[in-house]
């Protein structure tokens, strides 16, 4: 790729799905790779984000050359830390699978499956090596997290506060018009960007609104695109 003097990392999460064709199209015209973190959520159509049903619409994606990394199997949010320093474990509560919506204890090791799970699935269904990378659902995580996913070889990439774009807060206070606006203007150098693949709680969609302007404002201001491969502080991590 030419040089890139203003790196920005645009990278989406999984959701319900059904903006994702629209996504694609948009990245695609718009000629941008990005970073999806993958997790095995609930969709509005099909098996799941990660069920055969999408599956043609990911290898789709890693044809075009984005890149993929894990957000966990069933979308685990961490709640806290419990167990020892020596054997740690942590209250998780996800949002799909079996025991959605419950609270219960993973183990370190358990924790670290759930990463690998979804990294597995998506490297079988796209064919492409996935990032040793990894999204905690909600951004939250703990010291004790961080460190037993590093020691199963996993590095935790969050989002700069100014690349929250803003696609999962309620439509009614916050309109597509004012996200963009803000993300245009507030938008700095290296920044991480996250938005999702559909999100079930607001009532006007931010993809088909915001998106496009987005990027077409950002490249006015002098800005492009890379994926995560590319940002040097996973550059170790990656190229392991």
């Amino acid at each position: 790729p030419k040089s890139c003097d203003k790196p920005l990392y645009l990278t989406f999460d999984t959701g319900h799905m059904e903006v994702a064709p629209l996504i694609a199209d948009v990245l695609k015209r718009q000629q941008v790779l990005v970073t999806f973190f993958v997790a095995n959520e609930l969709t509005k159509i099909g098996d799941g984000s990660l069920g055969d049903y999408w599956a043609p619409w990911w290898r789709a994606r890693a044809v075009e050359g984005h890149e993929f990394a894990s957000h966990t199997w069933n979308h685990v949010y961490w709640r806290k830390d419990t167990g020892t320093a020596q054997a740690p474990s942590f209250v998780v509560r996800p949002s799909s699978g079996p025991r959605a919506g419950q609270e219960f204890v993973l183990s370190a090791s358990e924790y670290c499956e759930e990463i690998t799970r979804a990294s597995a699935r998506i490297g079988q269904v796209t064919g492409k090596a996935v990032l040793p990378l990894f999204r905690a659902p909600g951004g939250k995580t703990s010291p004790q997290l961080l460190a037993s996913a590093e020691a199963c070889s996993y590095a935790h990439v969050g989002w700069s506060p100014s690349g929250f774009l803003g696609d999962e807060l309620p439509s009614e206070r916050f309109s597509n018009a004012a996200l963009l606006d803000k993300a245009v203007k507030g938008v700095r150098s290296g920044d991480i960007l996250l938005a999702h693949l559909g999100i079930w709680s607001r009532k006007d969609p931010w993809a088909p609104a915001v998106l496009e302007p987005l990027i077409v404002g950002l490249k006015a201001r002098g800005f492009c695109f890379r994926t995560l491969r590319d940002h040097p502080d996973y550059a170790t991590v990656v190229s392991r």
